[in-house]
């Protein structure tokens, strides 16, 4: 897997740019979780929320890794 992203000449990380990914994905899954009341059934939301973002950070690692090869090609 490619470390950095050249954005504008600046090079980014790709885990720090997944990790941006990551926590805007949280956001709207966070405000399905607390309109339906999952929170309730959970003992810290705080904990919850911690480690669907790993989840999250975690699945978006692996889908980039397996897609490495075709994003190559496609981005030149």
């Amino acid at each position: 897997m490619t470390s950095d992203i050249n954005l504008f000449g600046v090079f980014i990380n790709v885990g720090l740019a997944l990790a941006v990914v990551a926590a805007l994905a949280m956001q709207p899954l966070r405000k399905l979780l607390a309109r339906t009341g999952a929170y309730k059934l959970t003992w810290h939301p705080a904990l919850v929320d911690v480690c669907l973002f790993v989840l999250l950070w975690a699945g978006l690692s692996q889908v980039t890794a397996a897609l490495e090869p075709h994003l190559l090609v496609l981005l030149g």
